[in-house]
């Protein structure tokens, strides 16, 4: 009698529920995931849409029951496929690094380290750590890979193991991460705070939560950091409940944006990114009006309410020497 492939059943009794699932299968799992449809999935691996289409059909058979659904804009999975998707990442992960290993104990070729770096970490916080971690993972014989690309609070590209570790913001404790994630921390950074000449904080060197969300306060978009914007918007809301950024015109230049808001008819601030540690930010003694800052003054805020930890984090089952690389990488002195 045949099996019963209803997506929808169970497999028959004595079958074992992944008797038939291939390394294939799962990788065209993850494959639909991160291209979000079946069809630019297809596109990416070099096969027909309705050959992947029946596969992942074919998948559906043998778990015995339905792991995604198809939508025009893309498939949604469902609660067990999401399941079946977490362990399909660590699989092909752990096998990745299990061929490497192989390889470079038979003299083919060194390990691999996938790092990803937040794109929006102070200059010296990211040269010096990418130059560390390169020269590292020299002396260890592994190669690093690097990615950029933006980092949520629950730093996402690594638990779905597109990336084996990265540096990035830590907007809770360290503690708090999700499994698999493990972190080690470099130290704790704030933002500048540029407000207009005219308006009324005299020359005080800084000022409130309160005189800050008075104004309209220009921040990065939230994409380009998600963890911070979120911590940061909820500070900034319990002090003022309808607080909300405005979009930033100019995505990268400083002067450009000092110069937008020098210029708004409602008095603006500008709220950078984390940029200095929090112990070694510079206080002017008088306000600092700096060169093309277009009447636009930087001044701190009291009580630094606005911080967020740079902090490297890895996927725990790393092997082991590569984990040795990012706690070398680590155990030194940061700017």
């Amino acid at each position: 009698m045949a099996q019963d492939t209803d997506p929808g059943r169970l497999p028959r009794l004595g079958a074992p529920a992944h008797q038939g699932v291939e390394l294939r299968h799962l990788r065209y799992l993850v494959a639909v995931a991160d291209a979000g449809t079946i069809t630019r999935a297809a596109e990416k691996m070099f096969i027909a849409q309705p050959t992947l289409s029946a596969q992942i059909r074919r998948l559906e058979e043998l778990v015995g029951t339905t792991l995604m659904n198809r939508r025009r804009d893309g498939v949604q999975f469902t609660e067990a496929g999401s399941v079946l998707l977490e362990e399909s990442r660590t699989v092909l992960s752990l096998l990745e690094h299990g061929v490497s290993r192989s390889r470079q104990a038979a003299g083919l070729g060194r390990s691999r380290l996938r790092f990803v770096v937040a794109p929006n970490l102070p200059e010296r916080l990211a040269v010096t750590t990418t130059a560390r971690l390169q020269s590292t993972a020299d002396l260890a014989d592994a190669d690093v890979v690097w990615l950029e690309a933006p980092l949520d609070a629950q730093f996402t590209p690594i638990r779905q193991r597109c990336a084996d570790a990265g540096l990035g913001w830590l907007t809770c404790p360290g503690d708090a991460l999700p499994d698999p994630l493990e972190v080690m921390t470099l130290g704790e950074f704030e933002p500048e705070v540029w407000v207009p000449a005219t308006t009324g904080t005299g020359d005080r060197q800084l000022i409130g939560l309160e005189e800050l969300t008075d104004m309209d306060v220009i921040h990065a978009p939230h994409r380009t950091s998600p963890g911070i914007y979120d911590a940061w918007l909820s500070i900034l809301r319990a002090t003022r409940p309808r607080f909300a950024f405005a979009d930033p015109p100019f995505r990268q230049s400083l002067p450009m944006t000092l110069a937008f808001a020098a210029r708004a008819s409602h008095p603006t601030a500008v709220l950078t990114s984390p940029l200095h540690r929090t112990a070694n930010q510079p206080v002017p003694g008088t306000r600092q009006r700096a060169e093309n800052s277009y009447d636009m003054i930087r001044v701190g805020l009291e009580r630094h309410p606005l911080t967020a930890t740079a902090a490297v984090v890895w996927i725990n089952d790393l092997p082991r020497h590569l984990q040795q690389v990012l706690f070398d990488t680590t155990d030194a002195e940061f700017p």
